[in-house]
């Protein structure tokens, strides 16, 4: 999680976050639920609850996408971007 973002602060493996983060970034809260993290819940800088994560499943693996490309491409350039590609195509019509 960013701590950019919100309030949530990292702290000798344990996260914690705000009853605010709780409100408006429930969606991290729950990735880091997913990740196995216990996240201890604060209000006014004082911990009022902890979560704890009830199954600890693996967290998906994203592809290596690059790597796909260059499998198939290889270093190789193409002669006309994309962007030209499509402006082409717009044209047609």
């Amino acid at each position: 999680m960013d701590v950019s973002e919100c309030d949530t602060i990292e702290v000798s493996q344990m996260v914690k976050a705000s009853v605010r983060d709780l409100r408006y970034e429930f969606k991290k809260i729950e990735r880091l639920l997913n990740q196995g993290e216990e996240i201890q819940i604060t209000k006014r800088r004082h911990v009022i609850a902890r979560l704890v994560p009830e199954n600890i499943r693996p967290g998906a693996q994203m592809p290596d996408f690059l790597e796909r490309l260059r499998a198939i491409y290889g270093n190789e350039k193409l002669k006309v971007s994309g962007a030209k590609l499509i402006a082409e195509d717009r044209d047609r019509y």
